[in-house]
């Protein structure tokens, strides 16, 4: 598939000032697809280790590529810091993999404070809404959410009853036949307690702490990220999550 212009996008409203985009529907070629969605904490203090962070972004979605069932799968990025307006930058929605031109990663940058609720109440409820149009059109789809973070949340729009709300929504009516939502702490010890309870209030499906910030270390969550994407592809029309996601990174 050719990479999309900017004809093939359309742009949602999901009410407030947030806002994602998706491939028109109409020119997608499978039958069921697996949306991914993965927001990527750009707050100041990741700017240390921003290189490496850009590094495994690319590494993930690459190691899609690789996946059997590559081709069903959609992906969006977006990273957020409250130096981006609205607090959000989606760097792609909702894309084929053939069409995600990995350069645009490295226009990131780091600055400001951490909009964490913000990040996951839209990435959940980007996939719920792009996942019920493609409901309505009858394409089967499943949806894996990944929030990775240094901090806690510095303030937003968004609480954790409105992350937990949109989260029992996405499988209650049944647009999504599953939803795994992952929150991974990096360079988090200080505030693992916290992002804990975050998960535990925001119905989030699991919280991992990935400890400090190395290369080797953001390779393994490259590869993490890739192998529970895998799982989660290969899971649907089972009518079930996938099984064989791990725990730790």
């Amino acid at each position: 598939m050719p990479r999309l212009d900017g004809t093939d996008i359309e742009t949602h409203n999901l009410g407030g000032n947030f806002s994602f985009t998706g491939a028109r529907i109409a020119g997608l070629g499978a039958t069921e697809y697996t949306l991914v969605d993965i927001e990527v904490d750009m707050s100041g203090s990741v700017s240390p280790f921003l290189s490496d962070l850009i590094a495994m972004i690319k590494a993930s979605v690459e190691a899609c590529r690789k996946s059997p069932r590559s081709e069903n799968l959609l992906v969006r990025v977006a990273a957020f810091s409250s130096s981006y307006p609205g607090g959000i930058n989606e760097v792609h929605g909702f894309i084929p993999l053939a069409s995600v031109d990995q350069t645009a990663y490295d226009r990131l940058s780091a600055g400001g404070g951490t909009p964490l609720f913000d990040a996951c109440y839209v990435g959940v409820g980007a996939a719920n809404a792009y996942a019920k149009m493609l409901f309505d059109q009858e394409f089967n789809a499943n949806g894996i959410s990944f929030f990775i973070t240094d901090g806690e949340d510095t303030g937003g729009a968004a609480s954790p009853a409105m992350i937990k709300a949109e989260i029992a929504r996405a499988t209650k009516e049944e647009f999504l036949e599953s939803h795994v939502s992952i929150l991974i702490g990096i360079n988090a010890a200080a505030c693992t307690a916290a992002l804990g309870r975050f998960q535990k209030e925001a119905g989030i499906t699991q919280y991992i702490d990935a400890g400090d910030v190395t290369k080797g270390k953001l390779a393994k969550l490259a590869a993490f990220v890739s192998q529970s994407v895998s799982s989660t592809s290969q899971a649907l029309g089972t009518g079930g999550p996938s099984q064989a996601i791990a725990a730790t990174i």
